[in-house]
């Protein structure tokens, strides 16, 4: 699995005489356990860096690594050391229930570089390489008697071929937006792009797609944030090179360091790399998971499944005591588990009555989730509840409340930005709230960094442009299938998406009147989102009127959807374009597909999760978006053509 390679560089220089210099490299090679991903990583120059080839093809060029630290600048003047040991196999096995994959076997090529600078060894950069994913992080040593740093910046790139093209969702200045909440991880992408840009200056937001013409695809992004890190972003360069950059000065209103800290030795989070010569592994991958561990145990059996939330239709004038009485009643009739209380519910409806609900609910076996504002001075949003998750000694009483009427989990929103100060944030939220058994959803949030496996009771994060803006644009509606066609190629292959979407009204308001914003998609297009959109809780965009308005067939679908995953399958898409993707939940197979083109989809496909002469259920459009559900019989080949017009779906099950 391992070359070493001892090189001289010759530099012809040509001034009458030829002369000839040489400069010494160390170069080190491996590969992933199937032999298809090569990493090569050199000194050359005492710069150090890296590359990466999938099936022979150039991925990724030199890259640079390196940290400039408190301790000093270990970017550049470095030398790679002989290695101490050989690459070695790595092999678990997990389950984690809450992901796209409930089962996991992972293995992958382990191998350890040591740098050092002026004789002292200063940091290894440990390299771990699957059949679909290259991962790295450093770990830094002490130096004398210093026991820790601050990491000033990081050299760590990503230098891709000058004819890639992006697929990236640009970082926002901080302060902006509603009530001076951004960044938060909520803004449109910018599609077949060239490389070379840096968004609107302030570089990309994780997880960033690239296509290496017609060689593959390439996904980048991190995993293992915690509260030991801040959380980072790609930084554009003109000549296709991509770098780590720490959160901005405004973040959090101005307050805490870009800088992490960290103790000595310590590490850095996991920058990962997936490739691919089509979008299954980049669909696929689980490595945001096969990185990391628990950080504590569950306090008790986590329950997940579908619910319901008046916001998405009825706003903050929903958030009143018989309008969540009226969707309990709608949430038990459609055999779902849980009713989001959003905000304003503090003086909406009021403590006391909140427990009434909370009695009610139970009574019907329905449980609730609560809405809170997570500030703090890192906002100006006045919704409600507020100043409480920002303070330990309020947030535990507060917890405690819960707890004792029986709360299930609670939504935390209007975060202040990717700061380590924020990371532990979350990290503290998470740990009161687990000592209290109760789960935790974030909106207005940074993206979700392993946290499913690292957090048992974290359940899922927004960091999208999710259904609520449905409701405040036209806009929004008539680009939701071209933005429901991105997120399974990128924000929610790397973790959990709490999008709150799969509406079945007509229009967005509580009486289904023909105001306000219309929807453009089809009925069986809410269906097939239900099943891309993929998170073990899922508050869906139904109101209590459509168990009559609706399809009944849509209904019955929809009161049977899982949450819960054991398997995905990339099928056909393009970002964008279109998506047909599968997944199981135990025996049972959900293949959905949805179009954003203007022009019907017209594809066959095959379905090898079925079995020749099955019937199975199908449900498809008309050219007028009208939908329906049909038996479908499965060939001998397996193969099934698929014609879905604009802003329709699909869905076929067995």
């Amino acid at each position: 699995m391992l070359k070493v390679n001892h090189m001289k560089k010759t530099f012809l220089f040509a001034t009458g005489i030829v002369l000839a210099l040489a400069v010494s490299a160390e170069e080190r090679t491996f590969t992933s356990p199937d032999g298809k991903i090569e990493v090569t990583v050199t000194d050359t120059d005492g710069t150090p860096d890296y590359s990466v080839k999938y099936d022979g093809n150039v991925f990724v060029l030199s890259s640079p690594l390196g940290l400039n630290t408190s301790m000093g600048d270990y970017t550049s003047g470095m030398t790679l050391l002989p290695e101490k040991e050989a690459p070695k196999l790595v092999q678990e096995q997990y389950s984690v229930k809450t992901i796209k994959q409930s089962k996991v076997d992972y293995k992958a090529t382990e191998a350890v570089f040591t740098f050092a600078k002026d004789e002292r060894t200063i940091y290894d950069v440990i390299f771990r390489v699957s059949d679909r994913d290259v991962a790295f992080r450093y770990k830094l040593y002490p130096r004398r008697n210093t026991l820790s740093a601050v990491i000033l910046n990081e050299a760590t790139g990503f230098r891709l071929p000058q004819t890639a093209t992006s697929f990236l969702c640009p970082q926002v200045k901080p302060g902006g937006g509603f009530a001076g909440t951004y960044p938060s991880y909520e803004t449109g992408y910018t599609l077949d792009e060239p490389v070379g840009k840096n968004g609107w200056g302030e570089g990309y937001t994780f997880p960033c797609l690239f296509r290496n013409e017609d060689k593959g695809w390439i996904l980048i992004s991190e995993t293992g944030v915690s509260s030991a890190y801040c959380a980072s972003r790609l930084l554009g360069q003109p000549d296709g090179l991509y770098t780590i950059g720490f959160p901005q000065e405004g973040e959090n209103n101005g307050n805490g360091s870009v800088a992490p800290g960290i103790p000595l030795p310590g590490v850095t989070p996991w920058r990962t790399i997936t490739l691919g010569a089509t979008l299954a592994p980049i669909m696929e991958t689980t490595v945001p998971f096969d990185l990391v561990e628990p950080l504590y145990e569950a306090s008790k059996e986590y329950v997940y499944g579908a619910g319901s939330w008046s916001w998405i239709i009825g706003m903050d004038g929903s958030t009143v005591y018989d309008e969540q009485k009226r969707y309990i009643d709608f949430t038990a009739e459609m055999g779902y588990k849980t009713v989001l209380v959003d905000a304003l519910w503090d003086t909406q409806i009021g403590r006391d009555k909140i427990e009434e609900l909370a009695e009610y609910a139970a009574s019907k076996d329905v449980a609730l989730f609560l809405w809170y504002n997570s500030n703090g001075y890192w906002n100006h949003a006045p919704q409600g509840p507020r100043g409480i998750m920002d303070n330990t000694i309020a947030r535990r009483r507060e917890m405690a409340w819960m707890k004792s009427i029986g709360i299930r989990g609670i939504k935390v929103d209007f975060f202040g930005g990717d700061k380590q100060e924020t990371m532990k944030l979350y990290e503290d939220i998470l740990a009161d709230a687990n000592d209290f058994g109760i789960l935790c959803v974030f909106h207005g949030c940074t993206l979700p960094r392993g946290w499913e496996k690292m957090y048992p009771n974290f359940a899922s994060s927004e960091a999208v442009l999710a259904s609520e803006n449905l409701n405040f644009s036209q806009g929004a509606c008539d680009n939701e299938a071209f933005n429901a066609c991105i997120h399974p190629f990128i924000r929610n292959t790397v973790g959990s998406m709490d999008f709150g979407g799969s509406a079945l009204n007509k229009y967005y308001n509580a009486k289904n009147a023909p105001r306000g914003s219309q929807r453009r998609t089809s009925d069986v297009f809410a269906l097939a989102t239900a099943v891309m959109f993929q998170s073990p809780i899922q508050h869906f965009a139904l109101a209590p009127n459509n168990l009559t308005d609706a399809p009944a067939w849509a209904i019955e679908f929809m009161k049977n959807v899982p949450t819960l995953w054991d398997e995905i399958r990339y099928i056909d898409g393009y970002p964008g374009r279109y998506v047909i993707m599968a997944r199981r939940h135990g025996d049972t197979w959900y293949v959905a597909g949805i179009n954003a083109q203007q022009e019907t989809l017209e594809v066959e496909v095959e379905l090898p999760m079925f079995e020749a002469g099955d019937v199975v259920k199908s449900y498809t459009d008309d050219e007028r978006l009208c939908g329906s559900v049909t038996d479908l019989k499965i060939r001998k080949n397996r193969k099934v053509k698929i014609s879905v017009p604009c802003n329709g779906g699909m869905v076929i099950m067995n």
